[in-house]
Parts: C-alpha cells; structure tokens; sequence
C-alpha cells in the first residue's frame, strides 16, 4: 500500500461494513453522505465537516485510503459485497492545540465509525435526526448506571435486549457494538434508531470522567422527536447536567 507510513501501535478503530467498497468511500467523501453519520445535528456541522474531510487531506481513491491534515487515516479493504474499514489515529504531538483532547477524539471517532456502519447497513441514504447530550454524573456513576443500561451489559452484540431506562423510557432492540468505554443500541421505537452511551475517560480536560449520549432517529413525526429530545433532555439535565456540548468536541475540529 503507498501512503504515509503506517504506524500499527496507534489508536485504531476497526469494523466490517455490509456494504461495497464504493459505497463507504462515497460515505466518507460526499458531503451529503457524511452528514448521515458523522457526530450529531447542530449549527455549524457543514462547516466542520468541510474543515475534517475537505480542506486538508491526502486521498488515492484507486487505493480507498484517506489521510486527514491531522494524521488521522481511513483504509477501506474490498471483502466482496462487504469493506473492512480501518480508521487510525495520527501520534499525539502531531496536532498540540488538540493534544489534551486525545482520548475525547479517541473515543469520537469510535462512535462514529459505528455510526457509520449503522447508516449504511440499516438506512443507506436516509437523513437522521439526532440528539446529543454531555455531563458529569452527580454520583460520579458510569453512564449505564445512570441511565439503567447496565441491564444490558453482557448482552452479546447482534443479541435482543428490552430495558427500561432510568428516564422511564422502555427501549428494545439489537445491542450494535460495545467498546471499553462506550456501548450502541439500536432501538425500534426510534424509527430504528440508535443510542449510543458512553463514559469520557479521566484527562486533564475531565479530571472527574464524564458521560455522553447520541441519540439518533429515523423517520420520526417532528412532535414524537421533539418529545424524545425533551424527555431526554430533562432527564439528562437532573442526573448530569445540561451540557448539550460543541458539535466538534469528539473530532477536534
């Protein structure tokens, strides 16, 4: 493979898409596509995705590998009808304005790979609606205990789950990935939709951890998301605090 050398002991993320080679790179390289996966919805995400994907990078398409201006790296492998797709992290120093940020991003685009994985396996082509909230849980508890989701800790990925969340929301569905910090569900009542939860690692920047949720829909009548959203967020608010965050926090942009 050309490119700029590899560096396999880098963070990576690494997952198995149903779909062609074509179509995550199209994904990861049309505007439009990558709004259907990339972070969440608020003003200003156009522009961050112009900024991360479009003014600063090195591509060979012939090849499907994508380098961003901040080192971080995308390699797509053809599996015949399925990718492997293969995101690496640039070294910590190679961006110091965004250095104390390093797990944060870390964990982002874990999140967003399996976003993206969600959107061209159950919704190719389909505009999402989500939700994104942040905090610090008053207790300091891990966010599936907070939100009650700890019910479903050990349940296998691509295994049924139903749960009653914390917030008094019954959610079922698949569980879709887990990681050391954060866990994905899809949930039919969303339009087949996906949850994603996750605890921020202690760093300089959260010296007392922290707990994220992505909420996103699909094909919600506008008065059944927004009653999703302020359910949500007021539950958010009393066991976090209200923090909906900056659309670029996860990404360094």
């Amino acid at each position: 493979m050309t490119g700029p050398e590899q560096h396999t002991e880098r963070f990576h993320v690494e997952i198995t898409i149903g779909a062609p080679v074509n179509v995550v790179w199209r994904a990861l390289r049309d505007p439009a596509e990558i709004q259907r996966w990339h972070g969440w919805h608020v003003d200003g995400l156009d522009e961050e995705i112009e900024i991360i994907y479009r003014k600063d990078f090195t591509e060979s398409a012939a090849e499907h590998w994508l380098q961003l201006g901040s080192g971080d790296r995308f390699e797509l492998t053809d599996l015949g009808g399925q990718t492997r797709l293969r995101m690496i992290r640039g070294p910590r120093g190679a961006n110091p304005e965004w250095d104390a940020y390093y797990e944060d991003i870390n964990e982002g685009w874990t999140t967003f790979m399996h976003q993206l994985k969600f959107a061209l396996e159950r919704h190719p082509g389909v505009d999402r609606r989500t939700v994104f909230r942040s905090g610090v849980h008053h207790d300091r508890q891990s966010v599936l205990a907070a939100t009650g989701l700890d019910m479903v800790a050990d349940v296998p990925i691509g295994q049924r789950y139903a749960v009653t969340t914390t917030a008094g929301e019954a959610l079922a569905g698949e569980v879709w990935f887990r990681s050391t910090h954060q866990i994905g569900l899809s949930v039919e009542g969303w339009g087949d939709g996906l949850l994603v939860v996750g605890d921020q690692p202690v760093s300089d920047v959260h010296p007392d951890g922290g707990a994220m949720a992505i909420l996103t829909t699909y094909g919600l009548a506008p008065d059944a998301f927004k009653a999703i959203e302020s359910r949500w967020g007021t539950w958010w608010a009393s066991a976090f605090g209200d923090d909906p965050g900056p659309a670029g926090a996860a990404t360094g942009s």
